[in-house]
């Protein structure tokens, strides 16, 4: 291993280099301290950029790294191989973690041919504005390096990006899949020794990148399927996978399941490489997904229009990315625009957000369009100055929940009235105390009314909550993540029990008309409060439609020593 840090003033930055298999070596790029990621959802555990060089007779290196890693990758990899005689850069997606340096490499070997899928050279023109030797490859197309490394190429548009390609490699049996079966979790552990040690930052991975595309998760996993099972996952982010491998794909093939189970389709139309456009999009993705909806997700840019028009035509809820009204692409963006108007149904809900590229169309003009066509608003569209923000992030995802609630409302009902009468009441008989769960986090905030609540641990003090998926506040409670439990006085409490049950509005403030004071961890506690507790996240379970959260207990008070804690009595037992 090779370990090379950067000055002090700099976030920690590390390489680890690593042989993984027969002629084959990672670089794996450090990033101890990045706290944030794509859709602005949070990294308590780092990430990893991890790169791949195969040494046959021929040489082919698997993706590149991040560009802050210029200073540190640059020098390791020439001390690996003489760059000039360097024959592949396979380019798995050309998201820039895993492209930044690219135009670097082809700088120190002009000689080598780039290979990727159609798309993906189309992206990367557009990224690094100099020619190239390039292949494009499609599925089950391959590379012969010699020495048994014959290279075969599985399309796997949507995971994330719609350019991405999975690389196996026959001698090895090392199947390299850029971001997916990944996860952000940055440690020297080469492998994914500990299951349950990295088995959270997995699902999490999973359900903010590879949820709101499960169907293509499923195709992907199809077309994987005849190549047999790996010896090693070579992932772009995080540990290798080695050990578990079989739980991990048993894993994704569930979870893509459950998502596609919904007949409740929201489709979302967005650029991959235009503006903000493909976070913006994941981000509403999402939060769709959280309330149970499935989401199918189409770059416009490379979108048929028979498709466009079929998936419009079965979804309940559209939502669409503004286009640029100039360029390349823009007369066939034109088209795709032209055939959502087309196939939509007055039934259909649709949102619209800016993409952020510059020169987008009119957000008026569209949103008129659609209001002509008969179809109402889903949620107020998204618009911001400059660049993105966390709060824009949050407010995006939140958008795409209120757009799952309301096409899931049917199947909602249903379940209110699925239980027996006896079954339903004895149940409803379960009563909690009433708590108000508030905290914030980089300029996002969020709160919620809890009756679901209960100690659960003296050693240290812990506590445990029920928070449905679909709440706004559960991506402000992942592991490390910290809040407030505010715990409301019987003789003083419907005030607060009235505002915090009304709906909100994606991105309005929770906290508009109510005394609050900040904690020691930066949560509002609100001044009202009969007592209030400070807690840090610590674990997670999934419960079907809930999260059990389990948070240690940091410091607390009592407001007022004389008052009781308010009780909640339901009557029914199959909703709130």
């Amino acid at each position: 291993m090779v370990a090379i840090v950067t000055p002090s003033q700099v976030k920690r930055l590390s390489l680890q280099v690593e042989k993984i298999g027969a002629d084959t070596t990672t670089i794996r790029s450090l990033d101890w301290e990045r706290d944030r990621f794509d859709i602005e959802f949070g990294l308590q555990n780092g990430t990893t950029y991890n790169s791949f060089l195969i040494q046959g007779d021929k040489t082919a290196l698997v993706d590149t790294s991040h560009a802050k890693f210029r200073e540190l990758y640059l020098p390791q990899i020439q001390t690996l191989i003489d760059l000039t005689q360097l024959d592949y850069l396979i380019i798995s997606h050309t998201e820039p973690d895993h492209s930044g340096l690219v135009r670097d490499i082809l700088a120190l070997a002009p000689q080598v041919t780039v290979v990727g899928s159609k798309v993906a050279l189309q992206f990367l023109d557009n990224f690094i504005h100099v020619p190239y030797q390039r292949m494009q490859v499609k599925q089950g197309d391959t590379i012969d390096l010699g020495r048994g490394h014959v290279l075969e190429f599985i399309n796997a548009p949507n995971l994330h990006w719609p350019d991405t390609i999975l690389t196996w490699d026959q001698g090895s049996q090392i199947l390299f899949t850029c971001d997916v079966f990944g996860m952000h979790y940055c440690r020297e552990t080469l492998y994914d020794d500990s299951l349950t040690e990295i088995e959270a930052d997995f699902r999490y991975y999973y359900d903010c990148l590879m949820g709101p595309n499960a169907r293509s998760v499923l195709a992907a996993l199809k077309r994987m399927a005849p190549l047999g099972q790996p010896q090693v996952i070579a992932t772009g982010h995080g540990p290798l996978l080695r050990h578990y491998i079989p739980d991990w794909l048993s894993r994704y093939q569930d979870w893509s399941q459950d998502q596609s189970k919904s007949d409740k389709t929201i489709a979302v139309f967005y650029i991959a490489d235009y503006g903000d456009s493909d976070r913006l999009s994941q981000a509403v993705a999402h939060g769709a997904n959280k309330a149970g909806a499935t989401v199918e997700m189409v770059d416009m840019k490379t979108a048929d229009l028979q498709e466009v028009r079929e998936l419009v035509e079965r979804s309940q809820g559209l939502v669409v990315g503004l286009p640029p009204v100039t360029g390349d692409f823009a007369s066939h963006l034109r088209a795709v625009v032209s055939t959502i108007l087309g196939s939509v149904q007055s039934k259909q809900r649709v949102g619209l957000f800016e993409s952020g590229g510059g020169d987008d169309e009119s957000i008026h003009v569209l949103a008129a369009k659609f209001r002509d066509l008969g179809l109402s608003g889903a949620f107020p569209a998204l618009r911001w100055e400059g660049s993105p923000t966390p709060a824009t992030y949050q407010r995006a995802e939140e958008a795409g929940t209120d757009l799952g609630q309301w096409v899931n409302r049917d199947r909602a009902i249903q379940q209110m009235k699925a239980l027996d009468n006896d079954l339903d009441r004895a149940l409803g008989r379960l009563s909690g105390g009433l708590y108000i769960i508030t905290a914030e986090q980089e300029q996002r905030s969020g709160a919620m009314l809890a009756s679901w609540v209960t100690q659960a641990s003296f050693q240290p003090l812990g506590l445990t909550i029920a928070v449905a998926k679909d709440r706004a506040i559960e991506s402000l409670m992942q592991v490390g993540d910290s809040f407030v439990l505010n715990v409301l006085e019987a003789a003083h409490y419907q005030h607060l029990m009235k505002h915090f049950l009304k709906r909100f509005g994606p991105g309005d403030d929770r906290f508009a008309g109510v005394k609050t004071q900040p904690a020691k961890n930066g949560s509002p506690i609100l001044t009202e409060a009969l007592a209030y507790l400070e807690c840090t996240v610590a674990t997670r379970m999934e419960c079907s439609d809930h999260w059990i959260i389990y948070a240690t207990v940091d410091t607390g008070r009592v407001a007022k020593p004389e008052g009781l804690t308010a009780v909640h009595h339901r009557k029914v037992g199959n909703h709130y």
